[in-house]
């Protein structure tokens, strides 16, 4: 039997604008404490690489070999991105955080433990490396969902910036101190110290205390929470604009990074401290403008902001391709950097910004496959280029076809974030029923009544429903319109199950009653537009 009820809910208030320091995130006790562990979690994650490039290199000098670590670090961020994704957004998001840093702390571990005991194949070495992976590939996403909760959401480009920062001190930190080690004392000691201070800093995560909300529906099951957070993605204009503008990017720009021993080589008295220097200049750079992107976010629009620091990154790599001397290439880096920072971090900004918490470590761990994915294909292809040409030609093309590209895409297809509120709403009052409706899809119309003179603009609303009906994770949305009754039109929501529709309840934001009061201004009957649902009951032969 249907049951009937109104429909609509009272809009939320925006946020105010604020403008807060760079370090201001970390006075929140909580963000200064998962800071500091993800910091310290990446300059492990560099030691372990540096490490295990180098035992493999010492067990088989092959290249193929070689190159397979590094392969069977990222491949798991790639492959696993969004189950742990889906993963993050279903479960107790601090349990899954503190079993994935005992995770990474057992594989360290089981790695010393092998190296010492004399037992380490190139097989074995791999397997241990793509199970090191697994556990980064999980903590990701989760990581990028934790944020937006710990610091208010003026302070968000802030606390990404300085996940930035992190990222970048410890792409120098780990390579310096594993080097150091080896030469010291050996690979295994590498794989002792990092495994001690994951279960330090494990210990340290139990500190940490968060309510975790268990829903009165029960948890998604992993492979539909997989498809409505694809779902979420395909129909949210922002994301799809941020994925693209963030894969041209990496595409192009990871090039510099893939060819900078050659070009380290290349440079006068170039060799290993040439290509140290290289790196530690672009790191530099990018922790140097952490202080300067609030000014430069108040000054321009985001889209404009990650339109002119893609164009400098790609002067600057065209630069360090011609470079004579690290004299000059070494500034170039350092300019490279602060390119670099600014485009990431204002598209990850604008990523977060378009996420309800709902979906965000979904949709999170699709923005970062696409990096991945982005800078594997950009590696392979310029790579190629490059052995066909030159390096310098390889790295000069890269920067042309980079800014020209990104050219186009802010052209044709610009990043316009509305600011929506994407606070959760729970106004909506659930629907009663006599008993439960038992299995089956469930079928929602909303009749509206709607003046034929104003038809045209409404219907151009309806498609904004249309989005988000489907960003919320329904199977199908259609608009009737009634042939005998002009004014009649009736919005049709499909929903797998009674369970999912109910669970719609809880994705409601603000945005989303800021559209449905939209939608009622156009209508004109006496009485609200009629809510009616159905079970959809197949009958069996």
């Amino acid at each position: 039997m249907p049951s009937r009820s109104p429909g609509p809910f009272p809009d939320s208030p925006d946020d105010a604008t604020v403008t807060p320091s760079p370090l201001a995130p970390l006075k929140h006790e909580v963000f200064r404490l998962l800071w500091s562990v993800t910091l310290v979690a990446n300059v492990c994650m560099w030691m372990n690489d540096v490490a295990a490039a180098w035992m493999m290199a010492s067990l088989d000098a092959s290249p193929a070999w070689v190159a397979l670590v590094q392969t069977a670090s990222n491949l798991p961020v790639f492959l696993l991105g969004l189950p742990s994704g889906a993963l993050a957004d279903i479960l107790d998001r601090r349990r899954f955080f503190i079993f994935t840093q005992f995770w990474i702390a057992g594989i360290s571990l089981l790695l010393c433990t092998a190296v010492l005991l004399d037992m380490v194949t190139p097989v074995l070495l791999l397997a241990l490396t793509f199970a090191n992976g697994i556990g980064l590939a999980m903590r990701w996403p989760l990581y990028a969902a934790l944020v937006p909760e710990l610091v208010p959401r003026a302070e968000l480009p802030s606390a990404l910036a300085l996940n930035a920062v992190a990222m970048n001190v410890s792409r120098i930190a780990g390579p310096l101190g594993a080097g150091l080690l080896i030469a010291s004392a050996g690979s295994g000691y590498v794989f002792m110290l990092t495994g001690a201070i994951s279960v330090l800093s494990g210990m340290c995560l139990l500190r940490w205390q968060r309510n975790h909300v268990v829903s009165p529906l029960g948890p998604e099951h992993l492979g539909r929470a997989i498809k409505v957070g694809l779902q979420f993605v395909r129909h949210s204009a922002t994301m799809k604009s941020v994925l693209l503008r963030v894969s041209l990017f990496f595409f192009h720009a990871i090039t510099l990074q893939a060819l900078l021993p050659l070009v380290a080589r290349g440079l006068g008295d170039g060799g290993a401290n040439a290509y140290t220097l290289l790196l530690a200049s672009m790191g530099c750079g990018a922790v140097f403008t952490v202080v300067l992107l609030p000014r430069l976010r108040t000054g321009m629009s985001r889209d404009r902001l990650v339109m002119y620091s893609t164009m400098l990154q790609a002067a600057m790599m065209a630069v360090v391709a011609h470079a004579p001397n690290v004299y000059v290439a070494a500034p170039a880096m350092f300019i490279c950097g602060m390119a670099w920072i600014s485009s990431v971090n204002t598209l990850t900004v604008s990523a977060q910004l378009a996420l309800p918490d709902w979906v965000r470590a979904r949709a999170m761990s699709v923005y970062q496959m696409a990096i991945m994915g982005a800078g594997a294909l950009g590696a392979a292809f310029w790579g190629q280029v490059a052995a066909f040409s030159s390096v310098q030609s390889s790295l000069l093309m890269a920067s042309v076809s980079g800014a020209l590209s990104m050219a186009a895409a802010w052209y044709f297809m610009k990043v316009n974030i509305s600011e929506e509120d994407l606070r959760p709403s729970h106004e909506l009052p659930v629907p009663a029923v006599t008993s439960p409706p038992g299995d089956g899809q469930v079928l929602v119309t909303i009749e509206y009544q709607i003046d034929p003179l104003r038809a045209n603009e409404f219907v151009a609303l309806m498609e904004e429903s249309r989005r988000h009906r489907l960003r919320q994770g329904v199977l199908s949305w259609n608009l009737l319109h009634d042939i005998a009754r002009p004014e009649r039109y009736i919005e049709q929501v499909l929903d797998v199950s009674w369970t999912e529709y109910l669970r719609r309840f809880d994705r409601h934001t603000g945005a989303d009653v800021t559209l449905r009061d939209r939608k009622l201004a156009f209508h004109v009957g006496d009485a609200a537009p009629e809510v009616t649902r159905y079970v959809v009951r197949i009958p069996t032969v």
